[in-house]
């Protein structure tokens, strides 16, 4: 509810009263850090157990933002444009083998008129309007593409679908049978969708195991996960620590002061 407060006065010698001032004196505004959103809570799991291990918290802004699918779909983009290798090459006519005589002349033959061999109308002369090598990569905005990141995140995790594991997961043998009857009592194989396990070191039994699954789920290294990989699989499983470290990469936006009123 807004109060009713008095302005300044200050002394008019000519006027020989009280006026008060229509100006403040003090500024309007001044910089603050940004509020500090409220904490979500997530499970630790042991893998390959599952068995819950203790409780962590994450800030809502990391972990609990509002669905975007503009913001996901220019981050998409944004990578697979990235990937593309532009490789793609032909020979205009000026880069084949050939000579520059006429073929024939002009008129008079009854037939077309043509110029020499190297002529994009014959077999072995250049090719118009073929591709080259070109950059497809496209532009995104450092904030925008780690706005993306969260809201990834923030999706997996509102539909239940962010697993948390302990940090240095490690199996005991490299069967990917053993592995693949695991991930499908704990209903994270391919009958749910199959899942995507994000770690930082991955183990040599671990990776041994992933080869083998048939669509159950991949094995990804933090350093080689994009916003498409979170967003195709049917659950993400990732590494505690790899988890903070990649909330801590895709943070420049909130970096940041808002403007307050005094």
């Amino acid at each position: 509810m807004a109060t009713e407060t008095s302005l300044p006065e200050f002394n008019n010698p000519s006027l020989g009263t009280s006026v008060q001032s229509p100006l403040n004196t003090t500024p309007f505004a001044t910089r603050r850090a940004a509020p500090t959103p409220p904490d979500v809570l997530t499970t630790i799991y042991r893998f390959p157990s599952m068995e819950p291990l203790r409780f962590a918290y994450y800030p809502a802004n990391k972990l609990y933002l509002p669905l975007r699918r503009d913001i996901l779909h220019r981050a998409v983009v944004f990578e697979g444009d990235a990937t593309r290798q532009g490789t793609a090459s032909t020979k205009w006519r000026s880069d084949v083998h050939g000579g520059g005589r006429k073929m024939r002349r002009q008129k008079g033959s009854g037939k077309a008129r043509i110029g020499d061999r190297k002529s994009p109308m014959l077999r072995g002369g250049g090719v118009a309007f073929g591709p080259h090598p070109r950059d497809f990569s496209t532009g995104l905005p450092r904030k925008i593409y780690d706005l993306a990141w969260r809201t990834a995140l923030s999706y997996r995790y509102k539909r239940g679908q962010l697993v948390v594991l302990g940090n240095e997961i490690e199996i005991e043998m490299s069967e990917s049978r053993w592995l693949a009857q695991i991930m499908e009592w704990n209903h994270l194989g391919k009958g749910d969708g199959g899942s995507l396990l994000i770690a930082r070191d991955p183990s040599e039994n671990l990776s041994q195991a992933f080869l083998g699954l048939e669509g159950h789920g991949r094995l990804k290294s933090e350093d080689d996960v994009d916003v498409k990989d979170l967003l195709k699989a049917g659950r993400i499983m990732i590494e505690k620590r790899s988890l903070d470290r990649l909330l801590r990469r895709h943070s420049s936006d909130l970096n940041r002061t808002v403007p307050s009123a005094m």
